[in-house]
């Protein structure tokens, strides 16, 4: 028997559409070294069909690239939506990759039409020789003639164009196709490529759609909301911010380059911001800054975090000093990004032992995503809280596979396919999940320490040691051990102005995990090195102390 419901597409057009009409006097503000920027949705839908006119007259059209290299502002978000909705591809170009990186990601999406922030125009400049697919170049803001003169003078280069030039007097609305098939490619992004190159991952309108509906849902976002989007534009759908603010009529705060704590504090309290989302890292800083000039951000009642485990002590920092509800949630790029939201069940009490797991744990499944946990013996895991293994997920807004464009190699072919099994995504993530699924992450699988035959997990050495008050960042990697194969190293970051030592830190940790889990080596350093997208990063501090470069430590 056949349905009796109508079917249209399910397109970031209709997003938009809604978006600009029904929310219309909802705002984006972006930062800025003065007054913020505002723009109404309704403004924000005339600039997008001028864009889309201006992209027209440039020569894109369907399935054609155009790329980005932005902050987090209202030009990034017109392109998010005028991009899709006209049936081209929109490429975020990840700033924070090396050369090299961009250079590959940039040619084998093949994008021919870049959007670049004036502050970022300069640096682009000097990649842009070796980006031989881009023929134009938009520029968002004023830049000084040298600058303009460099984004010029590669020969594969047409022309430098201003952005609100380009679009001032182009018609204010667009007919956006709709013929569009909603598993057509909107956007795509590319992993950061710790092994490797950067493999590209290339989502539907439809699956953009469902995705950001389904956060929505998660977080509880509504009408009247004020979204801190701190998590870049450029890193995996921004968790789909963009998008879902719209259709839930949130205002969207972007912070463009203004990143520390004090310009994201004084953004918070001027505009009233209500959640948000960031790395672990930015709302460390945030902490601290909170803590000692207290301004008001009584507005905000809870900010999500992702892109590496959240330390339970940060949470609870949070909660119990500034009252602000931190909401854990775990995914990765090839999930379009957001595949579970750690909020508690309603019967959990609020400070409860209970309460605290539930919160610790990378959250439950989202509708639309479904799991399983593989063993080492190829066996299926129950769901009891307490089985590991590795994730397998598979849903909606699930890629099924990378995007290859014909170049790739053999090995590199194998490589790609070797993340699918059966239909489903391996994650590379180790853990369990509960019978009301939720999920609880021990280890990327690369990062487990195996220790005599046993596993320990670094993340949960990690958070353990990130509780102590004198320590700010903690990242433990597995070294080689004559006896026992492998043994963790625990590399520390402490506090500013704070003291602790390595046996303290032992000394802290007993009672806590097994006695035997426990580290006997520990090196103080710095900062621990991060991914382009705010993760530690490990193959670094494995590569440093290879190489001889960590001072360590160790105990009897």
């Amino acid at each position: 028997m056949d349905s009796t419901m109508q079917t249209p597409p399910l397109l970031i057009s209709s997003i938009l559409a809604y978006g600009t009409r029904i929310h219309a006097e909802q705002e984006v503000v972006t930062c800025t070294d003065g007054e913020p920027r505002r723009m109404t949705y309704a403004e924000v839908g005339t600039r997008s069909a001028q864009l889309a006119h201006a992209l027209r007259g440039l020569g894109i059209d369907r399935d054609q690239r155009v790329a980005t290299f932005m902050w987090n502002n209202a030009e990034h978000l017109i392109a998010y939506l005028a991009v899709p909705s006209m049936g081209a591809v929109l490429h975020a170009l990840n700033i924070r990759l090396f050369p090299q990186q961009l250079v590959y990601i940039t040619a084998h999406g093949g994008s021919e039409v870049v959007i670049v922030d004036n502050t970022l125009a300069a640096p682009f400049s000097q990649l842009l020789p070796r980006l031989t697919t881009l023929r134009e170049v938009i520029v968002n803001g004023p830049i000084d003639e040298a600058t303009r003169e460099a984004l010029a003078a590669p020969e594969h280069v047409r022309a430098v164009h201003d952005f609100y030039e380009l679009i001032d007097g182009q018609p204010e609305t667009f007919d956006w196709p709709q013929d569009l098939d909603e598993n057509s490619a909107s956007s795509m992004c590319y992993t950061s490529g710790t092994t490797g190159n950067p493999k590209g991952v290339v989502y539907s309108h439809r699956s953009n759609y469902l995705h950001s509906a389904s956060v929505a849902m998660g977080l509880g976002v509504g009408q009247g909301d004020r979204l801190l989007t701190v998590v870049p534009l450029f890193h995996a759908n921004a968790w789909g911010f963009p998008y879902l603010c719209l259709m839930a009529g949130a205002s969207l705060i972007m912070p463009d380059r203004f990143l520390q704590a004090e310009p994201l504090a004084k953004l918070i309290e001027k505009e009233k911001v209500t959640s948000g989302g960031g790395v672990p890292t930015i709302w460390n800083d945030l902490l601290r800054y909170l803590d000692e000039h207290r301004p008001d951000v009584s507005s905000v009642q809870r900010l999500m975090v992702g892109g590496s485990a959240c330390p339970p002590a940060l949470m609870k920092a949070f909660q119990e000093r500034h009252d602000i509800e931190i909401v854990h949630g775990w995914g990765m790029t090839e999930m379009s990004p957001v595949g579970t939201l750690a909020i508690p069940p309603s019967e959990a009490q609020v400070g409860s032992d209970d309460y605290w797991r539930y919160r610790a744990a990378q959250g439950r499944l989202l509708p639309g995503v479904e799991a399983r946990l593989i063993g080492p013996d190829g066996a299926e895991q129950p769901w009891d809280g307490q089985s590991v293994g590795e994730l397998e997920v598979r849903g909606p807004w699930i890629t099924a596979s990378y995007y290859a464009n014909g170049t790739e190699s053999e090995h590199e072919l194998g490589e790609m396919a070797e993340k699918f099994h059966d239909g489903w995504l391996r994650t590379g993530d180790v853990g369990a999940l509960t019978a009301d699924g939720f999920l609880i992450l021990t280890d990327r699988a690369k990062d487990v320490i195996k220790s005599g035959g046993e596993w320990i997990s670094s993340v949960d050495l990690e958070n353990e040691i990130m509780a102590h008050p004198n320590v700010i960042e903690a990242s433990v990697i597995g070294i080689p051990d004559d006896k026992w194969g492998e043994r963790p190293l625990a590399t520390v970051v402490v506090a500013e102005g704070a003291t602790v030592t390595a046996e303290e830190l032992r000394a802290f940790l007993e009672g806590k995990l097994a006695h035997w889990q426990l580290p006997e080596r520990w090196s103080f350093i710095d900062e621990v090195p991060k991914t382009s997208v705010g993760k530690f990063d490990k193959k670094v501090l494995r590569a440093r102390y290879s190489e001889g470069e960590l001072d360590v430590l160790t105990l009897s």
